[in-house]
C-alpha cells in the first residue's frame, strides 16, 4: 500500500506542517552522535510543557513498579523524557535517512529465529512494543527483512501520506489494525506481520489481565484471535537504543511455542508477561506517557487524576 500525493497538500493550510517536516529533515542530516545529544536535550526541555504526560508516566511507574523508590521513579521519568526527545529525531531518521546510513547504526541479535519461524511458511506474528524508537525500529526490521505492519491511520491526510511513504521505504505494506480479515489472509499466505498489543484500545475486544503487577490492564484480544484464525508462529522483535550513543540493537526472539491459544484470559496474561520482558530490556525507553490503565472494569474508578 502506497498512498499517492494529493495536490491539495500544497494548500497554505499545510504550510506549517511542511515547515515542520522540512526542519526535521534538515536536523536529521546532522551526525548521529550530535543528534543523540540534541534529542535528549530537546526531551529534557520539553518536560515543563508536558506536565500531564509527566503525571501519567509517574502514575504508570507507581502502578507497575510499586517497590521502586520515589527517587528512582524521578530518575526514570527524566530518562524517559530524554528518550522522548530522541524519539522525534528517530522518526525523522526512519522517514528520511537513506538505507546505507540506517544500516551503519544497528546490529541484529537472533535473526536466525525469524528464519526458523518462517521455514514452514505458516506466517509469523511479530510482536512489538511501543518504545520511543518505534518508527526507526520498523525501518530497521524492514531492512533485515521486509514485512507488513498494522497501524492506525493518521487523522491528518498529509501526515498519513508522509508516514506511509516513510514506512514503506523498507517494508511491504501497512494494514489497518481493524482489518482482521486482511491480517489473517496475509498470515495464511506465510507473511510476517508486525503488531503491538501493549496499548489500551478500550473495553471492546479486550480482556483485563495483570500488567507488571496485580493491577489489571485492558489487553487487546487481537493476538488471541489472530493466533486462532491464522495458526501463525509468534515471536518478539524489539529495538533498543544503546546507552553509549553507538546506535541500536534489534533483538529477535525465539518462537513462542507455549502460547495458550485456547483460553482468552490466559492468552492476555501470557502476552502481557512477554511484553513486560521486552520492556525490561530498556524500561527508560518505553512509552510510559501512554495511559496504559485508562480503561477500567465496570464500576472501578479511574487510576489517573
Amino acid at each position: 500500500m502506497r498512498s499517492s500525493f494529493n495536490i491539495a497538500f500544497q494548500h497554505p493550510r499545510h504550510w506549517v506542517t511542511w515547515s515542520g517536516l522540512g526542519l526535521l529533515w534538515l536536523l536529521v542530516q546532522l551526525p548521529y552522535p550530535v543528534l543523540s545529544r540534541l534529542g535528549e536535550t530537546l526531551g529534557k526541555l520539553s518536560r515543563p510543557f508536558l506536565k500531564r504526560r509527566e503525571r501519567i508516566a509517574r502514575r504508570n511507574l507507581e502502578l507497575c513498579f510499586p517497590e521502586m523508590s520515589a527517587e528512582k521513579r524521578e530518575v526514570m521519568i527524566e530518562k524517559n523524557f530524554r528518550a522522548l526527545g530522541m524519539g522525534l529525531f528517530e522518526t525523522g531518521m526512519a522517514w528520511f535517512w537513506p538505507d546505507r546510513r540506517v544500516r551503519r547504526w544497528f546490529d541484529v541479535e537472533g535473526y536466525q529465529n525469524l528464519l526458523d519461524a518462517q521455514a514452514d511458511r505458516k506466517g509469523v506474528m511479530v510482536v512489538g512494543v511501543h518504545f520511543m524508537s518505534l518508527e526507526l525500529g520498523g525501518r530497521v526490521m524492514g531492512l533485515c527483512q521486509p514485512m507488513m505492519a498494522t497501524y492506525r491511520p493518521h487523522n491528518n491526510a498529509l501526515m498519513e501520506w508522509v508516514q506511509t511513504r516513510g514506512r514503506m521505504r523498507s517494508n511491504k505494506s501497512m494494514i489497518d489494525r481493524r482489518n482482521l480479515k486482511g491480517l489473517v489472509s496475509e498470515l495464511r499466505k506465510g507473511e510476517a506481520v508486525w503488531f503491538a498489543p501493549d496499548q489500551d484500545y478500550g473495553r471492546k475486544g479486550s480482556t483485563f489481565a495483570p500488567f507488571f503487577s496485580v493491577v489489571s490492564a485492558a489487553t487487546t484480544n487481537g493476538t488471541y484471535v489472530l493466533s486462532r484464525l491464522s495458526g501463525a508462529h509468534m515471536l518478539t522483535v524489539t529495538m533498543v537504543r544503546k546507552t553509549d550513543r553507538s546506535g541500536y540493537r534489534l533483538h529477535i526472539g525465539k518462537a513462542l511455542t507455549d502460547y495458550p491459544s485456547q483460553d482468552e484470559y490466559e492468552a492476555a496474561r501470557y502476552i502481557n508477561r512477554v511484553i513486560e520482558q521486552e520492556i525490561m530490556r530498556a524500561p527508560e525507553q518505553y512509552l510510559w506517557i501512554h495511559r496504559r490503565f485508562k480503561t477500567r472494569p465496570l464500576g472501578e474508578a479511574s487510576l489517573y487524576l
